[in-house]
């Protein structure tokens, strides 16, 4: 991850440097050699994607580009924010760290676990977790496209809910390796210590407008930014609804800051129309130039 960022431009360097001081771990080290295993623990992983988003978006603007609106998907919030201006780079990784850190130890007290269901409507999904919840706790966690969503909660719940999503008629449903039942009632372990952290952590008027997971909205007041972030452990991220807001406020072209894809792959099935391009290497920033 950023191996080739890392290599090429000292700020980069730097940046990862000051991550590090933070985390008190060599985040560079893990990101590029491993071990595999430790770089896919939740405390490691989400440290690593976002330093290697916020590398990304300095990058982009040192070209002097600029966007208008922004959102990020469950940890991506926190990038978007940083992005933005709310947070400055020192507190979000405080934040993204301590938030990592009692995810994960959520995950550990309550035993939970996620799925992808494919090829089925949200509101049928939602009936299948309210039949499915008499197993245990299962509820929508991520609603990334009309045709794609993502079910959380106790190992028993879930099992119930993929079989009866098989059963009326779901395309696909895919197990997920997790470390817990994030953005469900199974977080709820994590928020005390959250809002903690978000107590000490500087939050400022942001630049531009951030769609929020919870609302799929813009935020508004810096106090709302705290409130939201707090209520997404346990809350479904709102992913196609914000894309959807988003082109409705005057979105034409989306770029995609970080690692991976996943979110292009998204938004091409939300709406084929808006432009749609994936910014995660130093060879995409390269192609930027001139843009």
């Amino acid at each position: 991850m950023a191996s080739d960022l890392y290599q090429e431009l000292p700020s980069v360097r730097e940046l990862y440097q000051s991550a590090s001081d933070i985390l008190g771990f060599d985040l560079a080290q893990l990101c590029f050699s491993g071990p595999e295993e430790k770089l896919k623990q939740t405390l490691v992983t989400q440290p690593a994607i976002f330093v290697h988003s916020i590398a990304l978006s300095r990058c982009v603007r040192e070209q002097g580009l600029t966007c208008v609106m922004s959102a990020g998907h469950s940890l991506g919030e926190y990038s978007a924010l940083c992005d933005a201006g709310a947070l400055s780079f020192e507190d979000g990784l405080r934040l993204v760290k301590l938030r990592a850190e009692l995810m994960q130890k959520a995950g550990e007290v309550n035993d939970g676990t996620m799925a992808a269901v494919i090829g089925m409507a949200p509101d049928a999904i939602i009936g299948v977790c309210d039949d499915a919840s008499q197993a245990g706790i299962v509820c929508v966690a991520n609603l990334n496209s009309p045709q794609q969503t993502v079910i959380s909660g106790s190992i028993a719940g879930v099992e119930r809910a993929m079989e009866l999503a098989k059963d009326r008629g779901a395309k696909r449903v895919v197990p997920l390796v997790v470390g817990g039942a994030f953005h469900s009632p199974l977080m709820e372990f994590a928020q005390a210590g959250l809002a903690d952290g978000l107590d000490t952590a500087q939050v400022n008027a942001h630049q531009v407008a951030v769609y929020s997971n919870v609302t799929a909205r813009p935020t508004g007041s810096t106090a709302d930014i705290g409130a939201l972030l707090l209520q997404q452990l346990t809350h479904p991220v709102r992913w196609f609804e914000s894309m959807q807001n988003m082109i409705a406020d005057g979105a034409t072209e989306v770029w995609e800051i970080g690692p991976g894809s996943v979110l292009t792959g998204l938004l091409r099935r939300i709406d084929r129309s808006v432009k749609a391009k994936a910014i995660n290497s130093l060879e995409s920033l390269e192609s930027l130039q001139g843009s």
